[in-house]
């Protein structure tokens, strides 16, 4: 049996454009946690205080959108449509993007364990979960914009 027969028996594949549905829930979730976090933590300043922090919050998040995500979610995007119409499921992201999340999360968790008061981590959650949100919004966009394009039905030539 060749190595890439049997590689290709335990790659879950499925049509390339849900890859983009995969990203931008991924991206969407991890967001929403971040937010949800990040959110409750601030809390605390009062509820004028915390829609102060949270405002500016959103505009930093739009501004770190704009300079930075935008172009990390288009190179993705760009990156699946190179894909062949059936790729494996894990694909959503490069495989240096497994990196980053491992990175990020562990930042996180060190973060969350840390002395560092709730209250100012809150912002930095918020921020990040707010750019995740809005990049999640590109993945959504594309995999709509796709859905008019044909991945075969059936199961991926091997």
């Amino acid at each position: 049996m060749r190595a890439s027969h049997v590689s290709s028996q335990f790659k879950p594949a499925i049509p390339r454009r849900y890859l983009l549905l995969l990203a931008g829930l991924f991206w969407a979730i991890a967001g929403l946690i971040l937010c949800v976090r990040g959110f409750a933590w601030v809390e605390a300043l009062g509820v004028h205080t915390m829609l102060v922090v949270e405002a500016a919050s959103v505009v930093v998040a739009a501004g770190a959108y704009i300079l930075w995500f935008s172009k990390l979610v288009m190179r993705n995007i760009a990156r699946i449509r190179r894909l062949p119409d059936w790729a494996c499921a894990f694909a959503f992201t490069a495989w240096h993007g497994y990196f980053m999340i491992g990175a990020m999360m562990t930042l996180g968790i060190a973060l969350r364990n840390s002395d560092t008061p709730r209250i100012y981590l809150g912002i930095p959650y918020g921020i990040m979960g707010g750019v995740l949100l809005v990049g999640s919004a590109k993945f959504f966009r594309e995999f709509m914009r796709t859905k008019g394009e044909s991945s075969s039905p059936g199961t991926p030539s091997s």
